[in-house]
């Protein structure tokens, strides 16, 4: 398989780099040739990861790359919560709203969350550098509070001493 479809190979940037899409050839190569659209979960985390979220022209390259409809890639991206379909600031707090993580502070660590960057959940600071959302369990219930930041990194016991550290961290990166 190519790796970008010819439709790339224009005069216009490419929208993902021959790296993503050598990661994509290798979650394709997984499945029978004539299913290679069972490796559109794998195929969004990669152009995710790339472009930082799931835009409209990503759905579009992602539909062209598997040869699907861009609606049906659209459902798969919308159906899943680790997929943003809205731009995220550059740096997404996911909290555990789950039961375990709430009744070990979690609603505390949320709200303190919420008063320290000024926005609730879905919403994206001012100056586009935080955005606050709920999660579904992380699977770290014995080490709640939980979060995810940028769906790679999990922060652990998570009371105000460690938010503000990890806050003050961010904003200096």
């Amino acid at each position: 398989m190519s790796a970008a479809p010819d439709s790339m190979n224009t005069s216009e940037p490419a929208l993902l780099s021959e790296a993503a899409y050598r990661r994509m050839d290798r979650e394709v190569a997984k499945f029978p040739a004539e299913q290679k659209q069972s490796a559109v979960m794998a195929v969004l985390a990669i152009a995710q990861d790339e472009t930082g979220w799931i835009s409209q022209p990503v759905i579009d390259a992602v539909a062209a790359y598997l040869q699907m409809q861009p609606i049906a890639v659209w459902e798969v991206a919308t159906f899943y919560n680790m997929y943003l379909t809205t731009k995220p600031g550059r740096f997404r707090i996911a909290v555990c709203t789950n039961l375990p993580c709430q009744l070990r502070d979690g609603d505390k660590a949320a709200h303190y969350l919420k008063q320290t960057l000024g926005i609730g959940f879905g919403e994206t600071t001012a100056d586009g550098r935080f955005t606050l959302a709920e999660a579904e369990c992380l699977g770290a219930c014995g080490d709640a509070p939980v979060m995810l930041v940028n769906n790679k990194r999990m922060c652990s016991f998570m009371g105000t001493e460690r938010l503000d550290a990890l806050v003050d961290e961010l904003k200096k990166a």
